[in-house]
């Protein structure tokens, strides 16, 4: 199944203090969106393989506007979602963000071994729904437990789905509560010490 994007962008926000501290070290997170015609709209339809099929090159081509918006910056966390208007089920979302929509983004980031968080909603024009956001290394490395808030004024309509992939460089600005580091994992992965 070829999937047909009606529109595509990309949000971005830099988060530069939280509590009054200034931070060194940015939080920078981006979400790239691809709002695509829903083919199910309207209608059940048992057999969603297609969609899922069609959903690789989906990803590959957010992965692409996800990766030049971010610019060079070093990605530690991500997270996905959709937004499906009225006329679809929220499986159809679901349909589109496995494996086969993932795999392109761990290719473009390398690595990226931790499970992708997602959350899926229906809704119409103008619906927020947050981002669930984790390391893109290790799930249990508690200061990159974030989110992003989206909203599109224009987006699902009806017979649509948004489609949504976040980045983040870092953890939370004054995150404090413990567990397993970035940095440690990081030393995992080059081999250089035990995390």
């Amino acid at each position: 199944m070829n999937l047909t994007i009606r529109r595509s962008f990309v949000l971005s926000e830099t988060r530069r203090q939280e509590a009054g501290r200034v931070s060194n070290n940015p939080l920078f997170r981006i979400a790239a969106v691809a709002v695509v015609e829903n083919p199910y709209a309207g209608r059940y339809v048992e057999d969603l393989q297609p969609m899922i099929e069609g959903s690789a090159a989906l990803g590959r081509e957010l992965a692409g506007m996800a990766l030049a918006a971010f610019g060079g910056r070093e990605v530690q966390s991500y997270g996905k979602g959709g937004l499906v208007g009225v006329d679809g089920e929220q499986e159809h979302a679901n349909a589109l963000l496995t494996t086969a929509f993932a795999n392109p983004f761990r290719d473009v980031l390398g690595g990226a071994d931790a499970w992708i968080s997602s959350f899926t909603k229906c809704g119409g024009p103008g619906t927020p729904i947050d981002i669930p956001m984790n390391h893109k290394d290790d799930i249990y490395v508690r200061s990159h437990y974030d989110g992003m808030t989206v909203t599109i004024a224009d987006a699902p309509m009806a017979d649509e789905i948004a489609v949504i992939f976040c980045l983040a460089s870092r953890g939370r600005l004054n995150a404090r509560v413990g567990g397993l580091t970035h940095e440690a994992v990081a030393a995992r992965k080059a081999g250089t010490g035990a995390a």
